[in-house]
């Protein structure tokens, strides 16, 4: 089992999608819990991670990252269910701001979280203040994510964190921030709770906050 899980893990490193997917059917046909094999995926990830941060991989590389693990997962899902009926799920809420239409950072960063097991409403490209004030008032999630690519569109993160306090809903949701030109210094001017450099430190910080309970 240890040799499954090891190989694996370098197949996940290499980005191998094919010998990925078949070693995460072998290992639940050797009796792997799905949990067990979700570490290993996770471990891969985060040598990926590494490897980005040491500019040996780069934004391809993060992209079949993403595709990799969400083509796992779906291997994965009907053995991950949480065995607890009515189980809750912290629910997030996510999409690019008005103005921009690039949805890959927004999408890497999904697909990174789904092992967190958060329930994720995407709400898309483009998507004005308004929406996204309605969503948190529908969905009444814990965690906020605002993407943006283009530093002209950047101020639509502050208009819609500031919309929250108007509504009163501020101090009901996490609101994390992310994009190429998005910075830890603007995260911070506009009120935002978090500034996730990447896919793979939103997803650390998100983990800390559902650790932490948010």
């Amino acid at each position: 089992m240890t040799d499954i899980k090891e190989e694996l893990f370098k197949s996940v490193v290499e980005l191998n999608m094919e010998k990925t997917i078949d070693l995460c059917k072998v290992a639940l046909e050797h009796g792997i819990e799905a949990k067990g094999i979700l570490e290993v995926l996770l471990k891969g990830l985060d040598e990926i991670g590494k490897r980005y941060e040491r500019s040996e991989y780069f934004i391809p590389e993060l992209i079949a990252a993403g595709e990799l693990m969400k083509e796992a997962l779906e291997i994965l899902k009907p053995h991950l269910a949480s065995k607890e009926p009515g189980a809750k799920r912290v629910k997030m809420v996510i999409g690019t701001v008005e103005g921009d239409i690039h949805d890959i950072g927004k999408n890497l960063v999904i697909t990174l979280l789904l092992p967190l097991g958060l329930e994720i409403i995407d709400l898309g490209v483009d998507v004005p203040a308004e929406k996204f004030i309605e969503a948190v008032k529908i969905h009444k999630p814990k965690i906020l994510g605002l993407s943006a690519l283009l530093t002209t569109t950047m101020p639509q993160m502050k208009k819609v964190i500031e919309t929250l306090k108007k509504e009163n809903l501020r101090d009901t949701v996490k609101v994390i921030v992310g994009g190429r030109p998005v910075t830890p210094e603007f995260a911070r001017e506009i009120g935002a709770d978090a500034y996730g450099e990447d896919g793979f430190s939103a997803r650390e910080i998100i983990s800390k906050w559902i650790m932490e309970d948010l």
